[in-house]
């Protein structure tokens, strides 16, 4: 691995060239600025340096801070090892110089990076370089100076879209808004950065100093207002969230005490903000995606991936057809068959409505979208499967038929074809059992909708080829997916880790909760909607056919509901009808509908476990833990049975399959901020009052007996891992 350097050569002309690199994006590692702050410090002294350009090595400015800081500082509690932010700080000390400098850009030039060539006195980047300030993410503020700087030098409104959104501009956009000087070609990028360093000195070209700008921020009550403004929309899209918030303090100081002042809140600010919960939540969801890539006996031996040109996709319907919109939005050429015509057509619509769905909404070009549909093709048949590199089937969960595809596509398909299903709870083994070829056969587990929920989860069986599971991670990362690969089970890890979800609510509900407090409250905690909205967005058949599944497969903590039955003799089907829990019309926001509290008693009086007859009484936080602490004992045994590579794999899948918050971490690192004694407690008092649904594992227990957190790598005592 190569080293982080700082070097520096100085031309006849006077211009000192300091280069930093830290492979692959130059991030700013402590070593770095120490090394950016020595090299600085002899340019100012030395006579023969009349201006300096700052640049990166290897065509790319810098991707922004070491995030592997804030981990240390997660770890240690340590915010020392931040760096310096007082007046002798490197950005405020090239600013001030009595040289100038000049930003050359490259690539990309993002958070601390950015934030770096804001306190240059000119900024010249090559073509569609990428700029943003995508710390919110992270659970922080730019915290080099961001927060003063760019509302000076491009304007206070596109100046919070672009910090509060973490919204990226490339340089031709920035070359408009003010923030970048010159746009060049990457080739002329040192030549102009060094000749116009040189006018700076020679008076020719101003010598902007970005802190002490104030002629883009507009006058107070304007001010006042667009930030006012601001906190009512990111109150909305950011609830649970402080650094929004703590942003639009932070500019609003600057702007009104000054940017010297507002440096110093945004120092204050950052480090409070770098250790609370929701940074160290967000951090590590952070890490926890990339390490999905490493997956044992697969990414480790040295096998490379095999490119995926074409894939056919079996069933047209739902999410088959936003599957098929998924690859051919990414170049990759489908064919997809349906049984008869008519269903093939509205398959081949409802991926048309996908694409010019993006295209009217600006987030595709045009003739982007024209080309991506013209990479699918429509088919009754097996006949041009004769050279496709991987099969999709995406037909409804019934076993006997998907074991008859299998045995067709193992017949029509190349020997090198890939033999995946999108089944999202049936084991594999199942499906695969009547073929030869058990090492092509593998689960390829989207999320809807396909085309734009941004998990894969990759199921491997005992037998499934590492090749295989190389291939569709890589197919995953070119259709822009987070490919995370976990072992055969029923449910798989994200859907048999959320499974007592729907169940704990349907529990509640029959004791006596109404169903749209228990939305409202989870809602609340930070998921998208509740469990019963859910529901009636997924469909009730759905909820009967995978309900069935787990019954059979985990008899001993199901609690088995008469309500979805009832909900569909009344006629009721959630969303697909317009009527279920809530009322769907065109153009309005679901809402409750109360009539739907006549079939839930009906239920109820069926079920009959409220104690007494009488509906139990719960506080709003111990409804959020009996929904979510059974997921936290269903993760518990996922862990336990080897399903996941390693904990955090079921962090991210939670996060990107689920929506479980993103800024909580994830469903076992949220448990490990409660702990695993307080979760083992509660269930346990639990299932002395309301049954066996609530038992806590044995993987629980034993790690809150011993005082070890959920997420530590299993012992080698547990059962035969899957992986």
């Amino acid at each position: 691995m190569k080293q982080a350097r700082v070097t520096m050569e100085v031309g006849k002309d006077g211009v000192a060239i300091v280069t930093f690199s830290n492979p692959p994006v130059n991030a700013l590692a402590l070593t770095v600025f120490d090394g950016l702050s020595e090299k600085f410090s002899e340019a100012l002294r030395r006579d023969d340096v009349k201006a300096i350009v700052l640049a990166g090595d290897g065509g790319r400015f810098s991707g922004g801070f070491d995030i592997n800081v804030f981990e240390s500082v997660h770890k240690t509690g340590d915010t020392s090892i931040l760096p310096d932010k007082s007046d002798d700080a490197l950005v405020n000390v090239i600013e001030d110089a009595r040289k100038p400098t000049v930003a050359a850009m490259e690539g990309l030039a993002l958070g601390g990076g950015l934030e770096l060539a804001l306190g240059c006195h000119a900024r010249v980047a090559a073509s569609k370089t990428l700029l943003g300030l995508p710390e919110l993410t992270l659970g922080i503020i730019p915290g080099s100076g961001g927060t003063q700087r760019l509302p000076r030098l491009i304007g206070l409104p596109k100046a919070l879209d672009i910090m509060l959104y973490s919204k990226s501009i490339s340089s031709e956009e920035g070359k408009k808004l003010g923030l970048i000087d010159a746009v060049v070609p990457s080739a002329e990028l040192l030549k102009v950065s060094r000749q116009w360093a040189l006018d700076i000195v020679e008076g020719r070209k101003p010598w902007i100093r970005s802190l002490h700008k104030v002629d883009r921020l507009g006058s107070l009550p304007e001010v006042h207002y667009i930030i006012k403004t601001a906190r009512q929309q990111v109150q909305r899209i950011a609830k649970n969230m402080p650094q929004h918030q703590a942003c639009l303090d932070v500019i609003e100081e600057g702007i009104i005490h000054g940017g010297y002042p507002g440096l110093l809140k945004e120092d204050r600010v950052f480090k409070e903000l770098v250790s609370s919960d929701t940074s160290k939540g967000l951090v590590h969801s952070f890490f926890a995606r990339r390490a999905t890539t490493k997956v044992p006996n697969v990414s480790d031996i040295g096998l490379k991936p095999r490119q995926i040109k074409k894939v056919a996709v079996i069933g047209g319907g739902l999410m088959g057809s936003d599957i098929a919109s998924a690859l051919i939005l990414s170049d990759v050429y489908v064919i997809l068959k349906e049984i008869n015509s008519e269903y093939l057509l509205k398959g081949i619509k409802s991926i048309e409505a996908n694409v010019q769905g993006l295209v009217s909404r600006n987030r595709l070009a045009k003739d982007k979208g024209e080309k991506a549909l013209s990479m699918v093709k429509g088919v009754l048949d097996y006949s041009e499967f004769k050279d496709v590199d991987m099969v999709i089937e995406a037909v409804i969960e019934n076993i006997p038929l998907k074991q008859k595809i299998f045995v067709d596509i193992e017949k029509a398909c190349p020997p090198h074809c890939i033999l995946a299903s999108n089944t999202s709870t049936i084991d594999l083994n199942i499906i695969g059992e009547k073929i030869k070829s058990q090492d092509r056969v593998v689960g390829a587990h989207f999320f809807s909708p396909a085309h734009v929920m941004p998990l894969l989860e990759i199921v491997r069986t005992e037998k499934t080829s590492p090749q295989v599971i190389l291939d569709l991670m890589t197919l995953g990362k070119t259709i822009k997916k987070v490919p995370v690969t976990v072992g055969n089970c029923t449910g798989f890890a994200v859907n048999r880790t959320f499974f007592p979800y729907n169940q704990s609510a349907q529990l509640l509900l029959h004791l006596g909760v109404d169903p749209f407090r228990i939305d409202q409250l989870i809602s609340n905690f930070g998921l998208p909607m509740g469990p019963f909205q859910l529901q009636d967005l997924a469909g009730y058949g759905v909820a009967v056919a995978t309900t069935k599944e787990f019954n059979s497969s985990f008899p001993d903590r199901t609690f088995k509901s008469p309500l979805v039955e009832l909900l569909i003799k009344n006629g009721r089907n959630g969303k697909n009808n317009g009527k279920g829990y809530y009322v769907y019309e065109k153009g309005s926001k679901p809402k409750p509908d109360h009539s739907v509290l006549q079939i839930i008693e009906e239920s109820r009086r069926l079920a009959n476990i409220m104690p007494g007859g009488k509906p139990i009484s719960v506080t709003d936080e111990e409804i959020v833990e009996m929904i979510l602490f059974p997921v936290v004992n269903e993760a518990c045994r996922v862990l336990e049975d080897g399903v996941v590579v390693r904990a955090s794999d079921l962090d991210a899948a939670s996060v990107l399959g689920m929506s479980f918050p993103s800024y909580r971490g994830g469903i076992v690192f949220w448990a490990d901020t409660i702990g695993a004694d307080c979760i083992y407690s509660k269930l346990q008092n639990w299932s002395e009052a309301y049954g066996n649904f609530f038992t806590p594992s044995r993987f629980l227990q034993e790690r809150a007996t011993r005082g070890i957190p959920l997420s530590a790598p299993a012992s080698a005592s547990v059962a035969k891992p899957r992986l």
